[in-house]
């Protein structure tokens, strides 16, 4: 073999090298890209898109075509590379001194097997690879128009090959499947969007909104209503300059109407209605009051969307399973669900949850306990309990009152309020991780 036959079995070999190469990046580029992304690029008219969509939908035969370019890239490496390299380092073996001709063979051979599996497993696989992984967009559209011309060149080959490999996995129990594109789970969105967050591609009000959706169907109106302790109402029996001090106390929108007390609900009224009548000693808040509207406790919060959209008054009185009223839900609740906290210009209320030392909060016995979790991170069990101060009577089966102390096992609470028989604030102090509850 003359120096020059060696010489031009070398670039073979390094052809080879980067066909290998591109068999690789365009498999990985194929199976990361996924359709819907195509379909964004084909709409943008990005150049070879259309080709690329044409390899997605054909997957399964295309990522054969790449398998069968790489198997005979590989193979004609193997042929070609290594007697070229051996034949090269036979004379600088014979010029170090080494002559026997088994030695030189056997150095000659280790040498340029090593250099060519080196090239082949950097230019030929790993670079590709992680190439078409981080960039599959780009990659695609490079490879997509060689690649199709190679699928069209071997496609009775390419459907050999496919019916071969329907036999081999319907022989272990997988059927044929014509969908490519398997749709993400509600986990694997949420882990989508925290990757989307971290990289940048999410601003942080974004990810929160989206997130807070998916939460959105899992509520239900306990969860978010006002609880009956808190609720201001309108009493007919009381005078008329004593409901109206009540209503310029505590400055709400719409107030329910009640007879004595929430078990005999009227009406809602809207205080706008109140707008250009004379209210003398002797009103009925009846004549402008709206039918009561009620929602059951476990009624999920898009179900009670959809219900002020339709019946178009934002309050409800929510009932348990026995018909009572346990509290009222408005439009505002339903929303801060998802875009947090809003509150208007007479909203006067504390925050839920205060620092108080290292470790240590001062809590309001309203705040849900699940929030509470998510922002101590912390695990308080399985307890059928909505709010702090329910999950602190739940763990001590009592009435509770002002200085009592409960172990909640990772956390220690000292009751600091009482109200009405329920707990109305306390302080929590963690003494040890969740985790090693």
């Amino acid at each position: 073999m003359s120096d020059w036959s060696s010489l031009i079995r070398i670039l073979v070999a390094l052809l080879l090298v980067i066909v290998n190469g591109f068999f690789v990046a365009a498999e990985f580029s194929l199976v990361k890209i996924r359709i819907s992304r195509i379909e964004q690029l084909v709409i943008a008219r990005r150049l070879f898109a259309k080709t690329a969509r044409w390899l997605a939908e054909r997957l399964e035969k295309a990522l054969s075509a790449c398998q069968l370019g790489i198997t005979m890239a590989s193979l004609a490496l193997g042929y070609v590379g290594e007697p070229a390299f051996e034949h090269l380092l036979t004379p600088v073996l014979h010029g170090l001194g080494i002559d026997s001709p088994t030695a030189v063979h056997a150095i000659a051979f280790i040498v340029s097997f090593t250099v060519i599996t080196s090239l082949h497993l950097v230019v030929g696989e790993q670079a590709p690879k992680i190439f078409a992984i981080r960039q599959p967009e780009v990659l695609l559209l490079w490879c997509a128009v060689p690649l199709k011309l190679f699928y069209l060149c071997t496609y009775p080959l390419m459907t050999a090959l496919s019916a071969t490999t329907n036999l081999l996995l319907r022989s272990i129990g997988l059927g044929d499947s014509g969908e490519q594109d398997i749709p993400y789970t509600e986990q694997e969105i949420r882990a989508l969007l925290r990757e989307a967050h971290i990289h940048g591609n999410l601003t942080r009000s974004e990810h929160r909104l989206i997130d807070a959706v998916f939460e959105f169907d899992d509520m239900v109106c306990r969860r978010i209503m006002v609880p009956r302790g808190e609720i201001d109402f309108i009493d007919i029996n009381e005078n008329v300059a004593e409901n109206f001090d009540m209503m310029r106390r505590t400055k709400h929108t719409r107030y329910p109407v009640c007879d004595g007390s929430l078990d005999e609900v009227l009406g809602v009224l809207h205080v706008k209605d109140l707008v250009g009548r004379e209210t003398k000693a002797d009103f009925d808040f009846r004549s402008i009051m709206r039918p009561p509207k009620k929602v059951p406790e476990n009624m999920p919060i898009s179900k009670l969307l959809r219900h002020f959209q339709g019946t178009h008054q934002l309050l409800a009185f929510v009932i348990d399973e026995y018909g009572t009223i346990i509290g009222v839900v408005t439009l505002e609740n339903v929303l801060e669900e998802i875009i947090g906290d809003v509150a208007d210009e007479f909203d006067i209320e504390d925050p839920e949850i205060v620092p108080d030392g290292p470790e240590a909060y001062i809590i309001q016995g309203s705040a849900a306990v699940a929030d509470v979790e998510s922002q101590l991170q912390l695990s308080f069990g399985d307890a059928d309990v909505d709010t702090m101060g329910g999950l602190l009577m739940d763990v001590a089966e009592r009435i509770l009152s002002a200085g009592d102390v409960i172990d909640l096992g990772i956390a220690e609470a000292k009751v600091l309020a009482v109200g009405d028989d329920r707990v109305t604030k306390l302080r929590l102090k963690i003494t040890r991780p969740a985790d090693d509850a």
